[in-house]
């Protein structure tokens, strides 16, 4: 279901103009290859694609703050929401980007980012859709380009086929699949973050699938 615009965002989205770059302002090739200066220090760089509200990248900033994050959104009303999370939070250590992940060799170099975050991404259930979803070979190969090795992409989805398929074409891709769970939450892991899909999912008996990808 699409999301409802609104107005408004487009001018108070820039009340976060320190750590958000919007949809008139983009990332490109100024800062591809120098996120760390552009956090002005150094730091792992782990970047979640498809931040949506922001509680997962919220909450694992506040863990780690030794941790540069980077978190990109296409839904520019969507996205204010993570900026005021990590406002409200005191965040230093995050960055906020509307931007399409289809493009996303425009902003990061070969080798820059240390881990990637795949959460409830749409699962695009149609065959001729396969290579939209974000798990797809096509996709991998362009994780690999940025990703320093070993890297990782961590994955996680309520949907059963989508997790079957993406295990598929990590296989296919040639690429080591650790820590496999196909009901997260009975494993009660005490650091799981639960991103908002993620509550609403398994609050309707949904199974939590996840698991990590070596890029070595």
């Amino acid at each position: 279901m699409r999301l409802r615009r609104k107005p408004w965002v487009d001018e108070a989205i820039h009340d976060f103009d320190d750590f958000v770059f919007p949809k008139d302002r983009p990332a490109g090739e100024e800062q591809k290859g120098c996120w760390q200066q552009v956090f002005g220090r150094p730091g792992s760089l782990y970047v979640e694609l498809g931040t949506g509200k922001g509680d997962f990248i919220s909450q694992l900033a506040l863990r780690h703050p030794e941790v540069n994050f980077i978190g990109i959104e296409a839904q520019q009303d969507v996205l204010y929401s993570a900026a005021k999370k990590a406002r409200a939070l005191g965040l230093a250590n995050v960055k906020l980007l509307v931007f399409d992940i289809n493009n996303i060799e425009n902003i990061f170099a070969e080798h820059e980012v240390d881990q990637f975050y795949i959460n409830f991404c749409d699962p695009w259930p149609k065959a001729r859709h396969a290579k939209r979803r974000l798990t797809h070979i096509g996709f991998l190969q362009r994780y690999g380009k940025l990703l320093k090795k070993p890297g990782r992409l961590i994955f996680k989805t309520d949907n059963r086929p989508l997790f079957d398929f993406s295990l598929e074409q990590f296989a296919e891709a040639g690429l080591a699949v650790e820590d496999v769970s196909f009901d997260l939450h009975s494993e009660n892991r005490p650091d799981n973050i639960m991103t908002e899909y993620e509550r609403k999912f398994s609050g309707f008996g949904e199974k939590i699938n996840r698991c990590e990808v070596v890029f070595a």
